[in-house]
């Protein structure tokens, strides 16, 4: 039978008080919530067996708390605001490369439990993008499956099957990106693993198919990663390049957890679960309609302009008198007349035609450029910033990785990685929730991190979960 779980509206809540011990350094401090919450499917971050509310431990690494640590993905984790909205959710996800484990991660990070399903002998292949992280890790691996359990089963074994349909039958959500029709030809016992074979099994199940060109259409079969899809939906035509982030991947990935959650909603709401289904070119192509209504109902064929905006200008980088670049943009007449008067002394220019209104300055845009950049070549960027700043124009930095690596407006989290289980800080997601009681008093910064769990190593928890999920 499936098991019985909620939104987290409708979930016990866990108690807010904590233990902790005023003499502990605040730096070796961390919180694991103990939870109460009565479900048949334990949340391993709430997986602590002890009394009172919170327990804490204590160390600079995470492979000295190996002996007394709850090996569990998530059992340091910090009680921040949101980490246990989806406790006593099981997700079971046969996933790889980047946007199912996004989508996955984005869940865990909530509070959900999720096994990670990872090809026999192999694992996911994203384990062997790089080797940057403590010179043994995958940068993407660890970004995407930090507080995840992994289990690795052979998907043509009768007796994985079978295992991997009792976990489903305890499962809220299924996710898979395995290749086109994988999962439809999986059976054993005359069962099938298809999204409609399983919700017709397990009624509450919410299952999520993820691909490169959707389920349907004449490209349904076609094999797809993320540049080839920034192709094929028109990306690289408007912007003049690969994105240099896997744009579609990511894309597709936040695409599925919304999914997700509005589902959950729905299932709240009817009892019943439902098929989401997310590609990489539909996620992508939904954000290319502006510049292709330009196209098709105004004739506009937006083309690749560096960095600069195809419809509004000036919107891009200019170069100041130091070398250094400052990206500006202009939404409207009133900023376009700040500029003009207050940055660039050219109060003539507001009534130019040349440049009155947008879409005369995106026609004129050569001629636009050459006054902007001979007045910003007689500043450098720290007085360019500031007379921007006293116009109210909106402006930005070309940040290096340095700069990036160094910004002040980072917030980080701290996760495990999966060789020797030490300590790396990432960037911290970009949802951050607040109340009354959780107001933050300042960004986290890498000695303040929040802990999101530990990178799991290849089937880490195999023997676990076979026995967890053994009848």
């Amino acid at each position: 039978m499936q098991a019985r779980s909620t939104l987290a509206a409708s979930l016990p809540r866990i108690a807010s008080s904590l233990v902790v011990p005023l003499c502990a350094p605040a730096a070796l401090k961390v919180l694991v919530p103990i939870s109460r919450v009565s479900s048949p499917v334990p949340s391993p971050s709430r997986n602590v067996h002890t009394t009172g509310n919170r327990r804490w431990f204590s160390g600079t690494a995470i492979r000295n708390l190996a002996s007394s640590a709850p090996s569990t993905p998530q059992a340091r984790r910090k009680d921040f605001l949101g980490a246990d909205d989806l406790s006593g959710l099981l997700v079971v996800s046969i996933d790889q490369a980047v946007a199912a484990p996004l989508c996955a991660a984005k869940l865990a990070d909530a509070g959900a439990r999720v096994i990670k399903v990872e090809r026999k002998g192999e694992g996911d292949f994203a384990r062997g993008y790089d080797r940057h992280v403590r010179g043994q890790d995958s940068s993407y691996f660890v970004w995407l499956n930090r507080g995840k359990e992994s289990v690795a089963l052979d998907l043509k074994d009768p007796n994985d099957l079978r295992l991997l349909d009792r976990m489903i039958s305890k499962a809220d959500v299924f996710i898979q990106n395995l290749a086109p029709g994988a999962t439809s030809r999986m059976k054993v016992d005359g069962l099938g693993f298809g999204s409609k074979a399983l919700r017709q099994r397990y009624p509450r199940l919410i299952t999520v198919d993820m691909s490169g060109y959707g389920e349907r259409g004449p490209l349904k079969d076609m094999k797809a990663y993320d540049m080839l899809v920034q192709g094929e939906s028109g990306l690289i035509t408007l912007s003049g390049a690969r994105v240099g982030i896997s744009l579609c991947d990511i894309g597709c990935g936040l695409s599925a957890y919304s999914g997700v959650l509005q589902a959950l909603y729905h299932r709240e709401r009817t009892g019943k679960g439902r098929g989401v289904e997310v590609s990489l070119y539909h996620a992508l192509s939904d954000w290319t309609n502006p510049q292709l209504l330009m196209y098709t109902e105004g004739g506009f064929a937006s083309k690749p302009s560096g960095i600069h905006h195809p419809g509004l200008a000036p919107y891009g980088a200019y170069r100041a008198g130091d070398g250094l670049e400052v990206l500006i943009s202009i939404q409207n007449e009133r900023e376009w007349a700040n500029l003009a008067t207050k940055v660039l002394n050219r109060p003539e220019l507001t009534t130019d035609p040349r440049f009155n209104p947008n879409t005369s300055r995106v026609k004129n845009r050569k001629a636009l450029d050459e006054i902007i950049l001979d007045a910003f070549g007689k500043l450098t960027r720290a007085d360019l910033i500031a007379k921007l700043e006293a116009a109210q124009i909106a402006y930005g930095r070309m940040s290096t990785l340095d700069d990036l690596a160094a910004h002040p407006q980072n917030r980080y989290i701290k996760v495990g990685t999966q060789s020797g289980k030490e300590e790396v800080t990432l960037l911290g997601p970009g949802t951050q929730f607040v109340d009354e009681e959780h107001e933050p008093e300042g960004l986290r910064t890498k000695e303040s991190a929040e802990w999101f769990g530990i990178v799991p190593g290849l089937d880490e928890h195999g023997t676990k979960i076979r026995e967890e999920f053994s009848s």
